[in-house]
Parts: structure tokens; C-alpha cells; sequence
């Protein structure tokens, strides 16, 4: 139910270092004297051993060593010799999120997912039903904390931008709110980088106008900011820095329409076949989620976003539909020499649309042996990885020195895109 700017309620769920969270809950499921990896120096991501891949996730004790999320793993072994790292298990991961948001399903119908781990809930037309907005939110927390084994936090605002904003205040397993009259007390005084959609670029010409925090940025001339940052990226962060936002909550790619995958780059990649392995890494994960769930894509997405924050995507329809890794990568590779320009790139995404079920499929698959042994042994490794991590069977081309990619891919961090990644 959407209600005016002025009397809507948003919730913004955001799952507390997810995929370590919920590698913890697998762990302990198996063995309930197991070390709990969020009280150490730990990591999700690639090979120790080798150190090889990226952080997907870190503990709080990693993040004060410096470990960031998307940095390559020797990087993050540099900077904390005893960091722990373990492989990631996606398909339980997902397994996680579901139950997440069949809870938040009790609370109202309205919600986005806006990557594996966090999701918008429009409370505008239920909150009456259950009490007060933080009493509410607190109530989630706490049943997600029990029921599911992980904690998370709630951001509670008029609308999706100032939601987002509050979760990621003081962490984890808080409730944070962030009305309108709250604004200048708790996000002004914050520094630029802070607000959403403000990356590096963006922050460094902003600086070099005088502007460090977010209400400077609020009161700044808007013209002044066009003519440094252009007249459509100024309009909106002036607009986020004021805790403007009417885009609604909408279920814009569910499960069973779109499957997607993205990463953003610990470095910026300029290279076709660096770009490349990154689309294999992609294509790994959004392969492996179509066959779980036994359905087809008759449509491939590629999104690039660049170092200036410019997004552009590229799809193309299929002549038959597939849930083929290889298929996807050859069919991604196509589109991205077809539109990139060279131009540095800071996020990579993948996105198999068009879902039709399996069954439509059969009679022609099973005609071609060479492609039934392919699905065969694609849907082996699916199986293995399941069972012993991601990293139990690795593509020689992740075991290449200086690979960008690894098969894992980060979140997305786009208020109006809603991807089931991720992984």
C-alpha cells in the first residue's frame, strides 16, 4: 500500500556481515561447540592457502584490522596475518535469505529485496495492526535473532533513502530511526562519503568546492553542483543530501522472474579479459541458482557501472533458453564487447531473465547428448559445492596469479535496482 511522501512508513532490513552471519548458522547447526566465527578476526572469500579471491564478508574484529569487503584476499591477510577465512556456501546462504523474508512476509505484503541480505518493507498500511514503528521493528529483530540465528538492523523512515540511511548507524542488531525533523541532528553532521550514491570520484570534486558533510552538501547551490557534477547526479545526491526519496517499494525482479548477480570492484578494471573473468564469476553463481531452482532464461542482462557512477546495461534474447554457466559467459562476453567503451568500470552485473520451467525444455535438451552431458556435469559441481563450499572446484582460470575474480560476487548497492543475488 503507498501512501503519500508525507505519511509513509519504510523499514530497511539489513543483515549484519551476512554471508559470515550465516556461515555461522550453518556451522552451528552441524556443531552447536563450534567457533563462532563472528567473535574472531575472520573472513568469507576465497582460498587462504593460496590467497587467492575476494572478502565477501568480514567479522567486526577483521574490520578493525582494516579488512574491507571486495579487497582482494592478500590484501586483507597483509593487513591481518591471523585473519580466519572460510569458503562460501551460496546455496545455503540463499536458504537464509528465504526465511528471512518469509518472516517479514507476517508484517506486510509491500516489500523490495534489494540484494540477498537486505530488503525494504512499505509498513505504511500494516503498522496499525502490530503497534509503534520502533516497539515493531525491535519485535523483528529480536524474532530474527531466535528464529533464524542471525541479527540485523532496522533502519525506520518516511522513505527508502533516509530507511537505508539509518541501518547502517551504530551496528549490529540495532533499531535506528530517521525521520524528517531528525535529519539535521543525525545525517548532516555525517561526512559526505557516508550518503548513499556517493562514491570516490564524486566525493573528491565535492571536497575541492569546500563541501565535507552532508548538510553542507544540502545547502549548496544546486547550479554550482551542476556544473561540477552534472546536471542529473547533482539533482539527486542534492536531493539525498535534503533526505529526498519517493521511489517506491516495489517487487521489481522477483524470484521467479529475473535471477541476478553483481560485484563491485575492489579496483577499477579497464581490460577486456579482466572484465571477462569477472563475467565467469558471475555467471557461475546465477547459473548454479537457475538449475536449483529447475527453470530456464531466455534473456541475458550485462550492467556496467563506471568509475564516475555512469550505469548502462546490454541484453540480448535467446534463440532456445538455458541455465548453462557457459552459455551465460559466452552469451555476457558478446554484450559487453558489443557496448563497453573501455571506460573504467567500478560494478559488474549479470541478469538471466525471461524464466520459463525446465519441463520446456526436455524433449530438445535430451536429443542433444553432448548438451545433456554438459547439464549433467554442471548440475554434479552444483552438488559438490553445496555440500563442501564454493572453493572444492575452482575454474583454472581463478588459479591464475593475478585473477581479479573469483566465482563469488558482492551485493549491489542501488536503491531503485532489486537483484535475488547475490550470490
Amino acid at each position: 500500500m503507498e501512501g503519500s511522501p508525507q505519511n509513509r512508513l519504510i523499514f530497511h532490513i539489513d543483515v549484519n556481515s551476512a554471508f559470515l552471519s550465516w556461515e555461522c548458522v550453518y556451522r552451528l547447526s552441524q556443531d552447536p561447540e563450534a567457533l563462532d566465527l563472528r567473535t574472531i578476526a575472520s573472513a568469507v572469500g576465497g582460498d587462504a592457502s593460496t590467497r587467492h579471491g575476494i572478502v565477501l564478508a568480514k567479522s567486526p574484529l577483521a574490520k578493525r584490522c582494516g579488512v574491507v569487503t571486495g579487497e582482494p584476499l592478500s590484501q586483507a591477510l597483509r593487513k591481518c596475518p591471523d585473519l580466519v577465512v572460510v569458503p562460501s556456501r551460496f546455496d545455503f546462504y540463499i536458504k537464509c535469505s528465504r526465511r528471512m523474508m518469509k518472516l517479514l512476509d507476517e508484517y506486510t505484503p509491500d516489500h523490495e529485496k534489494f540484494s540477498i541480505d537486505e530488503t525494504f518493507l512499505d509498513m505504511t498500511g500494516t503498522i496499525h495492526l502490530f503497534g509503534s514503528p520502533l516497539n515493531v521493528a525491535n519485535e523483528i529483530r529480536e524474532r530474527i535473532k531466535h528464529e533464524l540465528g542471525f541479527t540485523v538492523n532496522i533502519g525506520i523512515a518516511p522513505n527508502k533513502l533516509l530507511a537505508k540511511m539509518a541501518s547502517d548507524f551504530e551496528k549490529p542488531d540495532k533499531c535506528h530511526t530517521l525521520f524528517r525533523e531528525e535529519i539535521p541532528a543525525k545525517m548532516w553532521p555525517l561526512p559526505i562519503r557516508e550518503l548513499f550514491f556517493v562514491g570516490g570520484a564524486a566525493q573528491k570534486k565535492m571536497e575541492n568546492l569546500g563541501l565535507h558533510t552532508i548538510g553542507q552538501l544540502a545547502a549548496c547551490d544546486l547550479d554550482l553542483l551542476k556544473a561540477h557534477l552534472g546536471e542529473k547526479y547533482a539533482v539527486l545526491i542534492h536531493q539525498y543530501a535534503n533526505g529526498i526519496d519517493d521511489s517506491p517499494v516495489a517487487e521489481r525482479d522477483p524470484i521467479n522472474k529475473a535471477y541476478g548477480n553483481s560485484i563491485t570492484l575492489s579496483q577499477d578494471i579497464s581490460d577486456y579479459n579482466s572484465a571477462c573473468q569477472v563475467l565467469l564469476s558471475l555467471c557461475e553463481t546465477v547459473g548454479a541458482r537457475l538449475r536449483a531452482d529447475h527453470v530456464l532464461c531466455s534473456n541475458v542482462c550485462v550492467e556496467l557501472r563506471d568509475w564516475e557512477f555512469r550505469t548502462r546495461s546490454h541484453q540480448m534474447a535467446l534463440s532456445e533458453p538455458t541455465d548453462s554457466t557457459s552459455e551465460l559467459y559466452q552469451y555476457s562476453c558478446q554484450l559487453l564487447k558489443e557496448f563497453w567503451d573501455r571506460t573504467p568500470l567500478r560494478l559488474m552485473g549479470v541478469r538471466a531473465g525471461k524464466i520459463s520451467d525446465e519441463e520446456f525444455q526436455q524433449m530438445s535438451l535430451f536429443d542433444d547428448p553432448k548438451a545433456r552431458k554438459k547439464k549433467e556435469f554442471e548440475k554434479a559441481v552444483d552438488s559438490i559445492r553445496s555440500r563442501y563450499g564454493v572453493d572444492i572446484i575452482k575454474r583454472a582460470s581463478f588459479l591464475q596469479k593475478d585473477a581479479v575474480a573469483d566465482h563469488a560476487a558482492s551485493k549491489k548497492k542501488h536503491l531503485n535496482r532489486n537483484e535475488d543475488i547475490n550470490p
